[in-house]
């Protein structure tokens, strides 16, 4: 293999994996937090503040891929998919269009572990043109206003291994 297929082909991985965090990993809570319980001047315990944050499986997540690398779906909404990608929305139409010319596919592996605080992490399945890449690659969520994001250090720590710049990595 000469140094031009070894770029292309490492540029494709980077790519897979630069999708499969970029994509994959939100998942979004529909019901509101229930209210705080009321207490008196008398109790000497704290209540909670609101219901427990429940993990989202890997279907949850490999139906939200999709949905990111939709697009047909408004950049905005896409970009909600990332913790702090709202400063470089474009960025989810480059990740789309990488991951469509890679022919890449990205597969959210059980279990969606928690890993305390609000935050979680996954493992997945990377194919590119047909060939696994990243198998068992790990990625980290955090829960951010109701909803699964891809963690914003994993999603930068990946962008310039793909030869990609954001600046919501600055």
């Amino acid at each position: 293999m000469d140094r031009t297929e070894k770029l292309k082909l490492r540029n494709m991985t980077v790519a897979a994996v630069a999708i499969a965090a970029a994509l994959t990993m939100t998942a979004c809570s529909s019901s509101d937090p229930a209210p705080a319980p009321k207490t008196t001047a008398k109790t000497t315990t704290a209540a909670p503040t609101g219901t427990p944050v429940v993990l989202p499986s890997a279907a949850d997540l490999n139906a939200l891929l999709v949905k990111g690398l939709d697009e047909t779906v408004p950049v905005a909404e896409r970009a909600n998919l990332v913790e702090g990608a709202e400063a470089d929305p474009e960025l989810m139409n480059q990740v789309a269009a990488a991951a469509k010319a890679a022919n890449a596919q990205v597969e959210i592996l059980d279990p969606v572990i928690d890993t305390g605080s609000d935050t979680a992490s996954a493992s997945l399945n990377i194919i590119v043109n047909g060939q696994p890449l990243g198998q068992g690659a790990q990625a980290s969520f955090v829960y951010v206003d109701g909803v699964w994001k891809l963690s914003k250090t994993t999603a930068c720590a990946i962008l310039p291994v793909a030869n990609l710049t954001s600046p919501a990595c600055a």
